[in-house]
């Protein structure tokens, strides 16, 4: 685990910090599409990134839900930090786009670190920032571009994420982060397909357009 954690956090943490993130810190792994954190879930660890990718998800008031952002190696959820120095139940879920191992941070630890560690202070403001920015692109996304373009982002996105211009997802799951219908997603996906900026195939879709 040292060589993960000193892979993703090296350049961000102190080594004192790093060796008492090793000590405390409880390693996990979620395969694909596991949930990691749910809605109305206390949070009582703040998750550390070390490998794989994370969708976090909001839900409406009909149960419908909208993709925010990814959390890729390096990053931790402003929402969870949230929820931890709170206290609050979650209002986001978190689920692994791929294989993911994570260290688990009990509270206590993110308290004493922000009083204690330079660095895990900066880290905590840069995720707040970061987090922050990623959803005012959201919004700004849905306010500002067509549906096409949403489409397209969010295919690049994922290549992005994963690492690979082959993305493996139906129809009907990319409706779902997208908060649509899958009738609708079916037809822009054939239309970026015309256009040469994707390659449809079975449950997958390669982006040529990065």
């Amino acid at each position: 685990m040292l060589d993960e954690l000193k892979k993703a956090y090296s350049g961000i943490f102190e080594d004192a910090l790093l060796e008492e993130i090793l000590e405390t810190g409880i390693l996990k792994t979620f395969h694909e599409n596991d949930k990691i954190i749910d809605y109305g879930d206390y949070v009582k660890f703040l998750p550390l990134l070390l490998s794989g990718a994370i969708k976090i998800l909001r839900e409406d008031k009909e149960g419908d839900e909208l993709l925010l952002y990814f959390l890729e190696s390096g990053d931790t959820c402003a929402m969870t930090l949230s929820c931890c120095l709170g206290q609050t139940r979650s209002e986001i879920r978190a689920v692994a786009e791929k294989e993911t191992q994570l260290i688990m941070i009990p509270i206590q630890k993110m308290e004493e670190w922000t009083s204690k560690y330079k660095s895990w202070r900066n880290f905590v403001f840069d995720s707040y920032h970061s987090r922050l920015t990623e959803m005012l692109e959201t919004i700004d996304t849905i306010a500002f571009l067509n549906m096409d373009k949403r489409l397209m982002r969010y295919l690049q996105d994922k290549a992005k994420i994963n690492q690979n211009e082959l993305v493996q997802v139906t129809h009907q799951e990319i409706a779902y982060d997208m908060h649509t219908s899958r009738v609708v997603i079916s037809r822009l996906l054939k239309k970026l397909e015309l256009d040469g900026k994707i390659e449809l195939q079975r449950n997958a879709i390669n982006v040529l357009d990065l």
